[in-house]
């Protein structure tokens, strides 16, 4: 069998087992190995399998995944996500759909020290929800925005997901992180914007809480947990910008900064320190073992040419390059369906990467698209992710209701989506003052 042929059967074997529910980590190395073995011999195999994923999984650069979901599981246990929220229901509750809008904005703020979507939409679903229903909010608008809004996590630095792709297509990880924070706080206006217009147009949708006093807003300022995040912040992403820390360093710093804060206002114990710790090592090793799964597979499309066939193929179709692009996105949107975020940039990137490079794209404003394509799958159905981990918080809101009351939200993620392919400064610009891009 032509080595070409035998990455088409590697290729439809993975889609058909990832089909059947089999974990993409196993199904990807397994295949791949199986491949080189029949391409290299089992000896040449076996030492392409086992270097290839240690070299990278072990790499200075991967530490960076477990610093920054260790600073948002932190940040968690030191009370930061409840002083946020109660900062922006301060200054924004009053206003029709207010309480909606300042759950977007605690969720955008406290999505710029979390690295995780799923945990975001948990600990703000348990939060804002119930506020939201006691104070007469349509069910599906106050789920559906805050599903919708934790999405932002993965767009808006630390995010575990660009990181992924970072790693997957070798691009630079600090002006990569650097490149979310215009598109994911543009998303938090246009869905602000949207809360507001649909309040203003149906009030019994999200009717106002009461105006908070001036001294009640000036309290919600100079609460410790929004300091603590402030300094975080600005030494977490300043450092990275200005170039006084590589990611990994800021991760670091990042995470030991949120575990003293958790101690110093003394929300730190044995419980939540255990439960920081186990969640950082669940999540990485998960992230660990795809990478690992996936570079196998990729070694195997590498050396049966596959890769570079793909290339020549589609380069020479003659199609606009935009339209090229544009159909990856679509295979992002149905993958969506059916697969978790680092699961669909497994399957793709190998391919797709190489051939959005070909075309001359910037691979940073690429996997902004990607990531995009992403948080829109986290919201859609079947699989979205933060529909159900949503729906664990809140027993009495049917799921239907939560993906119901994300549909607005979806249309406003399209327009978003449209906006960065007309105008690619909106990703580019803050990562070119770093002197790192094209």
């Amino acid at each position: 069998m032509e080595p070409l042929t035998f990455s088409f059967v590697g290729m439809g074997v993975v889609i058909v087992l990832v089909a059947l529910g089999m974990p993409i980590a196993f199904v990807t190395a397994t295949v791949g190995l199986g491949g080189l073995i029949a391409l290299r011999g089992v000896g040449a195999a076996g030492l392409l399998a086992g270097t290839a994923p240690h070299s990278e999984v072990s790499s200075y650069t991967l530490v960076v995944v477990p610093f920054f979901i260790m600073m948002g599981s932190f940040a968690t246990s030191a009370g930061i996500t409840t002083d946020l929220y109660r900062m922006a229901k301060a200054w924004l509750g009053h206003l029709p759909g207010g309480l909606a809008i300042a759950t977007t904005w605690g969720t955008a703020l406290w999505s710029a020290i979390s690295g995780s979507s799923t945990a975001t939409a948990a600990v703000m679903g348990r939060m804002a929800v119930p506020e939201m229903l006691a104070h007469g909010y349509d069910r599906r608008l106050a789920a559906g925005s805050v599903a919708a809004g934790a999405a932002m996590d993965a767009l808006i630095p630390p995010s575990v997901v660009m990181i992924v792709y970072g790693l997957l297509t070798e691009s630079s990880i600090g002006p990569l992180l650097i490149a979310g924070f215009i598109p994911g706080f543009l998303e938090a206006f246009t869905f602000a914007g949207l809360i507001y217009v649909m309040a203003l147009r149906n009030p019994a949708l999200a009717p106002p809480a009461p105006r908070a006093d001036w001294g009640e807003r000036g309290r919600s300022i100079f609460r410790a947990g929004n300091w603590s995040f402030l300094a975080i912040f600005v030494t977490v992403f300043g450092g990275i910008y200005f170039g006084v820390f590589t990611p990994t360093e800021a991760g670091a710093i990042g995470a030991f900064g949120t575990f003293l804060t958790a101690l110093g206002l003394g929300r730190l114990n044995r419980h939540t320190l255990r439960e920081a710790l186990l969640e950082t090592g669940k999540v990485s090793v998960m992230i660990f073992i795809i990478i690992a799964g996936v570079l196998i597979f990729s070694r195997f499309l590498a050396f049966s040419g596959f890769t570079q066939r793909a290339t020549d193929v589609i380069v020479g179709l003659g199609l606009p390059p935009m339209l090229i692009l544009l159909g990856f996105l679509v295979v992002y949107l149905i993958l969506g369906c059916f697969l978790d975020a680092i699961g669909m940039m497994a399957l793709t990137l190998p391919i797709f990467g190489p051939i959005v490079e070909t075309l001359g794209f910037d691979m940073i404003w690429f996997g902004i698209l990607v990531v995009k394509m992403i948080e829109i799958a986290l919201i859609t159905p079947p699989v979205g992710l933060n529909v159900y981990v949503l729906r664990g918080q809140l027993p009495q809101v049917p799921t239907a209701d939560i993906f119901r009351g994300t549909l607005p939200f979806l249309w406003v993620q399209f327009a978003n989506v449209g906006l960065i392919l007309l105008f690619p400064q909106l990703v580019l610009w803050l990562p070119r003052t770093m002197g790192l891009t094209r």
